[in-house]
C-alpha cells in the first residue's frame, strides 16, 4: 500500500483535474490547492481552485495513489453567470463556464 500525505494527495489531485479538464501547462497556475483532508484510512478529499473565483472542485484521492474520476464541482453561482471569467485565460473560463451550466445550485 502506497503511504500518501496531504501535500502527495493535493499534488495528484491537481495533476488530474489540470489532465481532466485539458488546461494548458502554462495556465495551470491559476489554479491552487485550497485544501486536502484525509477522511479515512483509504482517501483524502482535496479542494482545488482558481484564484479570484468562488467556484471549487472536490476530488478523492485514494490512498493508492488514484483519483476517482467522478469528482464534484461547487459554485455559488447560478448557470450563465460568466461576467467574471472574462479576465480569465480562454481554457480556463470554458472550464469554469461548462461546469457552471451544470451546476444546480
Amino acid at each position: 500500500m502506497l503511504t500518501l500525505t496531504t501535500t502527495d494527495a493535493g499534488s495528484l489531485a491537481m495533476t488530474f483535474l489540470m489532465a481532466d479538464l485539458e488546461i494548458p501547462e502554462e495556465d495551470q497556475d491559476f489554479f491552487s490547492v485550497l485544501s486536502t483532508r484525509e477522511t479515512g484510512s483509504e482517501w483524502y478529499a482535496v479542494e482545488i481552485g482558481v484564484e479570484g473565483l468562488p467556484d471549487k472542485w472536490v476530488l478523492q484521492v485514494f490512498d493508492i495513489g488514484q483519483c476517482d474520476p467522478c469528482y464534484t464541482f461547487v459554485s455559488p453561482m447560478p448557470a450563465g453567470e460568466d461576467a467574471d471569467l472574462q479576465e480569465f485565460p480562454d481554457p480556463i473560463a470554458r472550464a469554469v463556464a461548462v461546469e457552471r451550466a451544470g451546476n444546480t445550485l
